[in-house]
């Protein structure tokens, strides 16, 4: 029996019968050979850990524009956040904690430059319209490994197709994942907005924070433990009533007092601006993209499409030397 074997045979004898279990997964869009040591959701795992686009996040805006500081959360941060929490929730109800974590570590992948700024400004100029969960397929299936993909099971894929408020995961291990974002970027954009001095703790209405928590410790010990409570040995991940409509108010609050505040997006224009110029720069010279977006065009790919998947998979910091290069003079370069 192989060390793999032995791991999906632990699953049976130790995972809830509502699990995803490794042996049970409806596979990949191209069969592999199984490998001896990992399940495939910990090869998923590590595919995604290892990609490219994963290492890109360091480098992408979360909710700040070029913040001062060196304690702002980054799309990475964030996406390892969202990780720890889903599979603190899948360990303690016995779900498949290696599929709950490619999901997550995988769940942003496709997220542009500048955060939602950026999102929105290739959403606007592209005619093909351009979401950033769309887009984390298209990464792990099309423009990995050199545009064959990562090849990841349909488990995963689906979660990270589904995590956004609207979707609808297949797995628990994908609910928990979809759960877990927003359980993240509620409670560290908090924390962020009080180091960028937008908003203190008590300004956050009593009403809320009586049934969340009064910090961003007790409010994520809080809602876990909601979750944990009312999922236990049911088929499906859910949040009590009360603590259900408190978070959903909070976000409701966030995007008012935070997520549009001015203070947090002044530079947000700047952005847009940079990126749609970008977009139309490309559109009139597709040639001048590296050799493997061009590439992408000369196997059939709309070329709006490819043009997004350049700009979107760009840092913020790559973007803005492609912008400088393109329009601004080199005399006026700052040095």
């Amino acid at each position: 029996m192989t060390i793999r074997e032995k791991a999906e045979l632990r699953e049976k004898q130790f995972f809830s019968p509502y699990a995803s279990f490794s042996t049970g997964t409806k596979g990949r869009e191209r069969e592999e050979a199984l490998c001896d040591i990992r399940t495939v959701y910990q090869r998923d795992r590590d595919r995604i850990l290892h990609a490219k686009s994963f290492r890109r996040l360091k480098h992408k805006t979360q909710v700040f524009l070029r913040p001062q500081g060196d304690h702002y959360r980054t799309r990475l941060t964030h996406t390892l956040e969202v990780a720890q929490i889903a599979r603190t929730i899948a360990r303690a109800l016995c779900l498949n904690e290696d599929l709950t974590e490619a999901a997550a570590l995988g769940h942003d992948l496709g997220h542009t430059p500048f955060g939602h700024a950026g999102e929105h400004a290739l959403n606007e100029i592209c005619p093909l319209g351009f979401a950033h969960y769309r887009q984390s397929v298209r990464v792990v299936e099309v423009l990995e490994n050199k545009g064959r993909g990562l090849n990841l099971t349909w488990e995963v894929r689906d979660a990270i197709a589904n995590h956004r408020t609207s979707g609808k995961p297949s797995t628990l291990e994908g609910k928990i994942v979809r759960l877990s974002d927003k359980i993240a970027y509620i409670n560290h954009d908090i924390d962020d907005a009080e180091r960028a001095g937008i908003l203190m703790e008590s300004e956050i209405p009593l009403r809320y924070r009586e049934v969340l928590g009064f910090s961003t410790k007790e409010r994520l010990n809080s809602i876990i433990h909601d979750i944990v409570r009312n999922s236990e040995g049911r088929p499906d991940i859910v949040m009590s009533p009360h603590m259900e409509q408190a978070m959903s108010e909070l976000r409701q609050f966030m995007f008012k007092h935070v997520y549009k505040n001015p203070r947090a997006k002044t530079e947000e224009e700047k952005a847009r601006n940079m990126i749609q110029a970008l977009y139309r720069h490309y559109e009139k010279h597709p040639e001048e993209m590296p050799m493997e977006y061009v590439s992408l065009t000369e196997r059939g790919e709309q070329r709006e499409q490819v043009i997004c998947d350049y700009i979107a998979g760009m840092t913020d910091q790559y973007s803005m030397d492609r912008f400088s290069e393109l329009y601004i003079p080199k005399s006026w370069q700052v040095k």
